[in-house]
């Protein structure tokens, strides 16, 4: 019963365990910053933490069960062990407030945030995470000790211990990833693990309040054979493995991150394979009636083996990933089927050799346990030796191999650490000559050696974007690869696996000479020098051209750099500090001076390898203009530039005067997301606008002064200077109104809306998993809808181009507002057809207007073919008579009321323009959509009515229809449904014909 209850309680704290190590990496993100050197160094803590303990604790229950025997009384090492459960609850309970006052105490250190100032920073962590993590490695050594009911059980109890234990720490990886974290926080989080330890703790006192007997361990001076020795080889193989499968996880998180994309969720998923196939194989273990020492070397060597058999698959992993994808829907619906499964074939690929890792330790403890004369000891030692092994491969595998190494080298440099391991074990267990053990090495290492490499093509291919099924998938891989990745068929100008991430540059020709250069991060586009130069130039020149003054600025991420590039090149500007965390993307930057007007060699520039966040809460500056122009938030760490957190410190090193200037995206994302980053950047700056530099590029523009925000005269004036109009000319931006036509939501019309709901922290950060959440669906995330009461009566009032077009005269020349126009179309896409209805509505005889027309008549087939095909994101008004009445104010005589008839899905469709075509600085009149659905118990009074209608009615010729029409009829009946009549377009209306689709009820 103890036994039972103690692998449960057991199964409990490793839960705990792994939320605790995933918990304390966000909560150090904060402090250290999110690249991977900090990563590393929060896991090498840990690890070191936990080995350290495995050897103090493995001591502590040989003392105690030597003083228990000298005093002839059971040793009391559940209530021990329960104590120590316990402290762990009270330390994490504490361990908020704890945190708070050591991020306290660095902040009081005057430091910067790379050098001495981070190891301060690591020191601190060492303090902070470093006593619980000691307490954690207590588990196996006590326990083994405690309950193991003798010598031949105690292998069986021992894998049982670490099965359970590791079972637990597989629900805690996936538990704090899909659930915990996004909807507790982390304070929450922490407080209801820390209740899971004092709970425990509770338990294991009350069952060790009167001590239990324990193996009694005399040294077995009988034994003979290759079994006999010392146990140093033993601790150099656990090491070897330690370091090896460490490695190799990290190894599969960034592979896993190149097939899936780097999500949170895939991180969570690859890591839960990897302890569960680890607690598999312990479980495995204690399931054998006999354990000869063949099984164990037999492992070691299979271990081997299929790390190297697998190396052969995984440049295919993003071709069978998509697959997998091809399969399940775009919704939320199967948002969870399609990751379990993901976890399934991870699981089917990678399952059996992590399996066979599980079985190491307990099959070393099987083979060392005759020979040692205590348990609690020997179990400490052994899974201390593999935990500092653990800790090597964190800090080196997973981070300094890669300054040196390509992903597929280190790959190989942990299967090579394998190799080894068996040799050392075969020696040490059989007796091998070593000669033929060398000849078996020096075969493996060679054998690892020639291995063809990886072709990076494959790895890099982005295929996690695809979401439907793609032509060639039964024709094999490369002719799949061959007909599906763009970017495989692209001359690769640059590529690496740095600490961070996997980077590579690529050329692409667009025909008649002209080529354009890109650069993927881990897989996914961050920036191409002709598709997204717009964007990058203009998050530059908008904002200096906002800030009162421009002589410091801030740029989060190099990218192209572009964007540093821009800046640097104003002549106000005589600073640019850039903060990019990839020494791969920093060694590329020269590739890209033809597009970025020479940047890397600017001296203006200084470019800083670190965490934007760190970077920039360390730095004693302040500064005119801060740029943020990050990766999207489903990528893991990139949440962190878009918290509440993060704003505030970027507020706090602005100048009065400064601008602050937020990229954010449109595409693979939801209406969700955008009002979590919207609400969140309205909460820390008080003046707030939206520009688009093109679809789906948004930019958030914070102003710490709104009067400059407001001030278009003076801006017009910023145009004219020559180095901001070259910049604008660059963007193909050749007119004031031109610029201001990109404008989508005017400075306040943002805080004027509802947007109630939780705030993305660092503390609570609910973004990144709603944006893996929406990237997995693929969909479009558009604004909110601004064109009511406050937020229309204040972007009427600031849009800046009306306020422009108010100031010369109320209307733009017709050749000025075709150009306007088009302009608008590439900015806002078919919002822009909102203009073109106003112009209808005005002058629909101008030439001018005839020609812009034209291009609406064009994208309107063009929309249906591309429908057809069933990829349609954009919808383009079909009917634009509809968009120009909406312009009208609406005055309805008796006569019009007894005599216009329009059906109600007309009214739906002008209330679907209303809403999905909104644009502050042509806006539609409220108070005739009001009109539109406000007649309806004056136009069909009675059901005599309705069918006089229906009769009239020319379109009605056969009984079917006239049915429907009638039905149609007789539900305007209804209070507070309508039908569309009264305007002048009436007849417009009726001669373009009824649009067929349904839109939704306002």
């Amino acid at each position: 019963m103890n036994r039972a209850l103690a692998l449960i309680l057991t199964a409990l704290t490793g839960f705990s365990g792994l939320v605790y190590e995933v918990t304390w990496q966000k909560y150090l993100a904060t402090l250290l910053g999110s690249h991977s050197e900090a990563t590393a160094a929060v896991l090498a803590i840990f690890l070191g933490g936990l080995s350290l303990g495995y050897w103090l604790f493995g001591r502590l229950t040989r003392r105690l069960v030597a003083a228990a025997r000298d005093q002839a009384r059971p040793p009391r090492l559940l209530l021990v062990y329960g104590l120590l459960e316990g402290s762990i609850g009270i330390y994490v309970l504490a361990f908020p407030w704890l945190f708070e006052a050591v991020r306290a105490l660095s902040f009081a250190i005057s430091h910067g945030a790379s050098g001495s100032g981070f190891v301060t920073d690591v020191g601190l962590t060492i303090l902070l995470i470093g006593p619980a993590s000691v307490m954690m490695g207590g588990t196996i050594p006590i326990l083994t000790q405690a309950l193991a009911r003798s010598l031949e059980d105690a292998t069986r109890f021992h894998a049982f211990v670490y099965a359970f234990n590791t079972v637990g720490a597989f629900v805690g990886a996936l538990a704090a990833g899909f659930y915990l974290i996004p909807t507790y926080g982390l304070v929450r989080v922490m407080l209801f693990m820390g209740l899971i330890n004092l709970t425990a703790g509770a338990i294991f006192i009350t069952l060790g309040r009167l001590g239990q007997p324990v193996v009694s361990l005399e040294q077995d001076t009988t034994m003979t054979g290759p079994g006999a020795g010392g146990m140093a080889a033993y601790y150099v193989v656990a090491l070897l493995t330690g370091f090896a499968m460490m490695t190799l996880q990290t190894s599969a998180i960034r592979i896993a991150g190149l097939s899936f994309g780097s999500s949170q969720f895939t991180f969570s998923m690859v890591v839960a394979v990897f302890v569960l196939c680890i607690a598999l194989g312990s479980f495995l273990v204690s399931a054998l009636p006999k354990i000869s020492l063949r099984w164990v070397t037999g492992n070691q060597w299979a271990l081997f083996v299929a790390f190297l058999l697998l190396y052969f698959q995984v440049e295919k992993s993003p071709y069978w990933v998509q697959m997998l994808r091809s399969i399940f829907r775009d919704d939320d619906a199967s948002f969870a089927p399609y990751y379990a499964a993901a976890f399934l074939a991870v699981l089917a690929l990678i399952g059996l050799p992590v399996l066979l890792s599980g079985a190491v330790l307990p099959l070393l403890f099987h083979s060392m346990r005759r020979e040692a004369d205590h348990l609690g000891d020997m179990a400490g030692r052994l899974y201390g030796w593999n935990t500092v092994g653990s800790l090597a491969g964190a800090l080196f595998g997973g981070y300094v191999l890669f300054y040196w190494f390509d992903l597929h080298e280190v790959y190989r440099i942990a299967v090579g650490a394998l190799a080894i391991g068996a040799v050392v074990l075969s020696i040490r267990a059989h007796r091998w000559h070593p000669v033929v053990a060398m000849g078996m090495l020096f075969v493996s290492l060679v054998g690892l050696f020639v291995l063809p490499t990886w072709d990076h093509r494959f790895l890099h291919a982005g295929l996690f974007r695809e979401r439907q099924v793609l032509p060639g998938r039964g024709e094999g891989f490369e002719a799949f690869m061959e007909k599906n990745s763009p970017s495989f068929h692209n001359r690769t100008a640059f590529h690496t696996d740095d600490p961070i991430a996997s980077v590579r540059a690529y050329e692409i020709d667009h025909g008649e000479g002209v080529k354009s250069l890109s650069i993927a991060v881990n897989g996914k586009s961050d920036g191409n020098t002709r598709g997204d130069f717009v964007t990058m130039s203009l998050v530059a020149t908008l904002p200096t051209m906002f800030a009162e003054k421009a002589e410091r600025a801030f740029v989060v991420g190099w990218g192209t750099g572009i964007t540093a590039g821009q800046l640097a090149a104003f002549d106000s500007i005589q600073r640019v500090e850039v903060a990019e965390i990839s020494p791969g993307v920093i060694e590329a930057s020269p590739l890209f001076d033809f597009a970025n007007l020479g940047a890397s060699s600017n001296p203006k520039i200084e470019v800083l390898e670190s965490d934007a966040y760190r970077a920039l809460v360390r730095s004693d500056q302040q500064y005119d203009v801060i740029v943020s122009e990050p990766s999207n938030p489903w990528v893991t760490g990139i949440e962190m530039l878009y918290s509440r957190d993060f704003l505030e410190v970027a507020k706090s090193k602005l100048h009065p005067g400064g601008v602050f200037a937020q990229w954010f995206h449109e595409y693979e994302t939801d209406g969700n997301v955008m009002e979590i980053v919207l609400r969140t950047y309205a909460s820390v700056f008080d003046h707030v606008a939206i520009w688009h530099s093109k679809t789906p590029d948004l930019f958030l523009i914070g102003f710490m002064d709104a009067e400059n925000a407001l001030d278009e005269t003076r801006l017009e004036r910023q145009t004219q200077r020559p180095d901001f109009a070259a910049a604008l000319a660059s963007a193909n931006i050749h007119s004031f109104p031109e610029l201001l036509v990109h404008e989508i939501l005017p400075l306040g019309v943002v805080h004027a809306l509802d947007l109630d709901g939780p705030d993305h922290t660092l503390y609570h950060p609910i973004l990144a998993d709603a944006a893996g959440r929406a990237f997995f669906r693929g969909g479009f995330g558009f604004l909110p809808f601004s064109g009511y009461a406050a937020p229309a009566e204040i972007g009427a009032r600031n849009s800046l181009l009306r306020r422009y077009i108010a100031r010369i005269g109320g209307r733009l020349p017709d050749l000025l507002r075709e150009r306007v126009f088009s302009e608008a179309c590439r900015a806002h896409g078919p919002v822009c057809y909102t203009i073109l209805a106003q112009w209808m509505n005005e002058d629909p005889a101008s030439p001018a207007f005839q020609r812009s027309a034209a291009r609406w008549r064009q994208a309107v087939e063009r929309g249906k073919q591309i429908e057809r095909s069933g990829q349609r994101l954009f919808e383009v008004p079909e009917n634009l008579a509809v968009m120009s009445a909406l312009f009208d104010h609406v005055e309805m005589s008796a006569e019009e009321n007894a005599t216009s008839f329009l059906y109600l899905r007309t009214a739906k469709q002008a209330s679907r323009e209303f809403e999905k075509f909104y644009f502050h600085a042509a806006p539609f009149r409220a108070d005739t959509l009001r009109t539109i659905w406000s007649r309806c118990g004056e136009l069909v009074p009675n059901e005599a009515d309705c069918r006089e209608r229906v009769t009239r009615d020319p379109r009605s010729t056969e009984d079917p229809e006239r049915e429907t029409a009638f039905e149609r009829c007789m539900q305007m009946l209804t209070p507070g449904r309508a039908c569309f009549q009264g305007s002048r377009h009436a007849n417009a209306l009726l001669t373009h014909g009824v649009p067929t689709g349904e839109g939704p009820d306002r």
